[in-house]
């Protein structure tokens, strides 16, 4: 039985935080055990956000070393960058026929940017170029163009494949025919809230965060400055509503998890041994992939023949496609 096809998309934002590893990396690679995974560097959307080249390099590669260093066999599933298949913009220009305007319209991310400018007393699209106003339109292209059946998404995604479904059901419809598959979003089981250094949900916004390859000294010094309330050591503490046992969830074993619930029941353990047990557990889990993440940036030629590679694949894939939508279409 052939194995269904996962595509997701990695925009490329620097180094990766915990909340990342844990929400979305880790279920991603996860899923490739089941479904024939497909990743790529998402390079162009970043185009709306960032204008320097060198950054967009330089993000490019830590968002791809992270996810190699964390598991990601490129010889076994298809790793590239978007900008290496020049397909997927052929296919965006095709969408573009088949998207109501109003369908934009409704996009989380431009809906956000009116709001703010109302906010504020700014013109309505002050600060809203096109590639953000038809983003949805390129994510689309990237799903499509693979004949992908499931999408990972975080909860607050699942408008991303909706419209590409939307995009798809158009194109069928006027063609009469099965022109695209019709992907499907699949919630991450693991895409619950992390809590970051300071209570609040893990985020660069919050800077509250603990960066995925933090050196053991500063993975250490930040962990220890996890907020916590002001408990005595003698007296129990509830694991259930402590940030440090909700991270530690996440790493340690089932033995080691019942073993420090116990010793928060049982009283006389102050945070910061806590502390110390969520390091242990987090750098031993992590000081493998570090190591390897560092080896990857310190030799970047391993990354480039790696998604030179993989881009390769993807654009033969693509390319027949193409090839189908263009008899379809009228075009060839």
């Amino acid at each position: 039985m052939t194995k269904r096809i996962s595509l997701t998309g990695i925009k490329p934002t620097g180094i990766p935080h915990i909340g990342n590893y844990l929400g979305a990396i880790k279920p991603a690679l996860k899923l490739s055990e089941t479904c024939e995974a497909r990743y790529f560097i998402a390079d162009y959307h970043a185009l709306n956000s960032c204008k320097d080249p060198q950054e967009i390099r330089n993000m490019t590669l830590e968002i791809a070393a992270a996810w190699l260093a964390s598991g990601l066999d490129p010889q076994q599933t298809l790793f590239y960058r978007q900008s290496d298949v020049p397909e997927t913009f052929e296919l965006l220009t095709i969408l573009l026929a088949f998207t109501p305007k109003g369908l934009m319209n409704r996009a989380h991310a431009y809906k956000a940017m009116l709001q703010s400018n109302a906010k504020s007393g700014k013109d309505p699209d002050d600060g809203v170029n096109m590639g953000l106003y038809t983003y949805p339109v390129l994510m689309a292209a990237d799903i499509l163009l693979f004949d992908t059946d499931f999408v990972p998404v975080g909860n607050d995604q699942f408008q991303h494949v909706e419209m590409a479904q939307d995009i798809a059901q158009s194109f069928n419809y006027v063609y009469g025919c099965e022109g695209f598959k019709i992907p499907q979003p699949l919630a991450h089981e693991d895409s619950k809230t992390l809590v970051g250094l300071d209570g609040r949900k893990m985020s660069k916004s919050y800077n509250n965060t603990i960066p995925m390859f933090a050196p053991e000294k500063q993975l250490r010094k930040l962990i220890m400055s996890i907020v916590t309330n002001s408990q005595s050591v003698e007296e129990p503490k509830n694991p259930d509503t402590c940030s440090v046992f909700s991270l530690y969830k996440n790493f340690g074993t089932t033995a080691q998890l019942e073993a420090l619930r116990q010793r928060y029941l049982a009283g006389g353990m102050g945070w910061g041994h806590a502390k110390q047990e969520l390091f242990e557990v987090m750098n031993a889990h992590l000081s493998p992939l570090r190591e390897r993440y560092n080896e990857l940036m310190a030799d970047p030629s391993v990354i480039h023949k790696a998604l030179k590679e993989g881009g390769e694949r993807a654009r033969s894939l693509a390319a027949q496609k193409i090839v189908q939508l263009r008899k379809i279409i009228g075009i060839a």
